[in-house]
């Protein structure tokens, strides 16, 4: 009990702390000392302490991720410094119309995310253009978050034929393939997309209506007097990105990401070079941008890691594997609700599914349907407050605050997710 009282009181914790803008790298340890205090997990001695454990999360995830933070970084100033991100944003601009600028970032990370690129170095890659947008059509900056994550982790991230993790975990315990029931997953990511981009619109819209401006920074890139490239010179390295991603990533698994990166970085810097404004600066600031960034990230994952090691958390993955009922709505609590605790929908379905694969497939569950459900269902609950990508591309990234920045990433982030989750099931029971 006083286990149980602890996870939740130090998850609870953790997100009031992020939403009131506390340091991560404070906030995050402070409330894993309390779980570990309440889960009888030492702090200092044994061989799995506070310490070890806490660190063993830390790190880990900064080696597996430290070169994509590096060059999804460096990769995004060198857009803003040489103009190409401002360049291709008035470019869509003068094409299509203020009013679609949202569209254009929105499609932007769709793109790239169903293109096998990171979602965190989507973050960092379209946010210069989506900056530009949104400073050439007036419209409120606090939206840039949750316009960056609509269109990187709902319609896309959990859909049929994905290559993001989120799409391919569930593979190796249900043998199926990534396009598993892509009927209804494209129903539903059809209408996450439509009714999304509704719901975004409408608070932008809400937010305008009511006086609200883009406003201007110090740290904005001051490029606004300058010969621009050409448009295609910006698009050109995204595409690059995508390709190398889309072809090695097969072969070379996550390290394609980082040569598809560099391959990005290298395009920019060649066809670019002579726009650059002060490459020595941005890649200072790009370098500084992913140590926050990771550093960030890496805080909360260390909380992931010392609340997995928790009894209470145990005891929940139980509760959540045997849930009665309904099969797929049971396997469908039981991710969103680990994939919550562990701020990861990744996670949430590494812990999941070896527990709840072989049992619900021993009672007949179609394999695919399982794992469209289990794919959709890790994408909402992680969403909350302390997920690392929230984290990250609101605060190290975009540089809001949770406070003005989250109400419109949870509605589409969780909320949103949510509904097409109810959707997968009610499809998958009628048909």
């Amino acid at each position: 009990m006083i286990s149980m009282i602890g996870l939740t009181g130090g998850l609870a914790l953790l997100i009031v702390l992020t939403i009131r803008g506390m340091n991560l790298f404070i906030a995050a340890p402070l409330c894993a000392v309390v779980v570990a205090l309440t889960s009888g997990i030492p702090l200092f001695q044994g061989e799995e302490n506070f310490v070890t454990l806490y660190m063993s999360g830390f790190s880990g995830f900064i080696a597996a991720w430290f070169f994509m933070f590096l060059l999804g970084a460096i990769f995004g100033k060198f857009m803003e410094d040489t103009g190409a991100a401002d360049s291709v944003a008035r470019w869509i601009v003068n094409k299509l119309g203020f009013k679609h600028a949202v569209l254009a970032v929105v499609l932007a990370c769709a793109i790239l995310t169903y293109g096998g690129v990171s979602l965190f170095v989507v973050a960092f890659s379209v946010y210069p253009m989506a900056l530009s947008l949104f400073k050439d059509a007036n419209l409120p900056r606090r939206f840039i978050p949750a316009t960056l994550a609509f269109g990187s982790v709902t319609f896309t991230m959990t859909s049929a034929g994905s290559p993001e993790i989120q799409n391919w975990i569930p593979i190796k315990y249900l043998g199926t393939s990534p396009f598993a029931a892509w009927e209804v997953s494209l129903v539903v990511a059809v209408f996450m997309a439509v009714f999304g981009y509704w719901w975004l619109k409408r608070m932008i819209g809400k937010a305008v209506a009511n006086g609200e401006t883009f406003a201007a920074r110090p740290e904005d890139p001051k490029i606004s007097q300058r010969d621009y490239p050409h448009p295609a010179t910006g698009i050109l390295p995204l595409f690059v990105v995508l390709i190398l991603s889309f072809l090695l990533h097969d072969r070379m698994a996550q390290l394609a990401l980082i040569v598809a990166l560099a391959g990005g970085v290298l395009t920019l810097m060649v066809i670019n070079f002579r726009h650059f404004h002060n490459l020595a600066a941005a890649i200072n600031a790009g370098t500084t941008g992913a140590l926050v960034a990771i550093g960030n990230t890496a805080a909360v994952v260390g909380f992931g890691s010392i609340a997995k090691h928790t009894d209470a958390f145990q005891q929940t993955v139980v509760i959540m594997t045997h849930i009665p009922g309904n099969e797929l709505i049971g396997a469908a609590i039981a991710v969103s609700v680990i994939a919550g605790l562990t701020g990861s929908a990744s996670g949430g379905q590494a812990i999941v599914l070896p527990l709840v694969a072989p049992h619900y497939m021993d009672q007949g569950v179609e394999p695919e349907q399982l794992h469209r459900i289990v794919s959709i269902s890790s994408g909402a609950l992680d969403s909350l407050p302390h997920n690392g990508y929230v984290v990250t591309t609101i605060r190290a990234i975009c540089r809001e605050t949770h406070q003005a920045a989250y109400p419109a990433m949870a509605a589409l982030t969780v909320v949103v997710p949510l509904i097409g989750l109810a959707m997968a099931i009610t499809l998958f029971s009628i048909f």
